[in-house]
């Protein structure tokens, strides 16, 4: 079932809060989520690497809309999960939504 989580005020509170090209933390229902801001948008996936586990929101993003993890550089689109030379498992992808009431993400539980 997906359920959706209301992380910022507004789109313009989470563009303040999540800068392009960065990355950030979020943590909701216990579970630790990537918030990427790329120049195609905003993106969610899980926030460890699916290789060794560092956490994804410590990487950075590149002008391919891939997020980089940090340990071992293994890039990720962060549209679709994928690791660009398919090394390792793909990310969980999670969606996003904004309206007048808030910026969301959904997460399946």
């Amino acid at each position: 079932m997906l359920r959706w989580y209301r992380v910022f005020r507004d789109l313009e509170n989470a563009k303040k809060a999540v800068p392009l090209n960065h990355a950030q933390l979020i943590v909701a229902k216990g579970r630790k989520i990537c918030l990427a801001h790329s120049n195609s948008g905003f993106h969610v996936v899980d926030d460890f690497c699916p290789h060794l586990g560092e956490s994804l929101s410590k990487g950075n993003i590149n002008f391919l809309n891939e997020i980089i993890c940090p340990w071992h550089s293994y890039r990720f689109n962060l549209k679709n999960g994928e690791e660009c030379r398919g090394r390792t498992p793909r990310l969980t992808v999670h969606q996003i939504k904004h309206d007048s009431s808030g910026f969301y993400i959904g997460i399946d539980e």
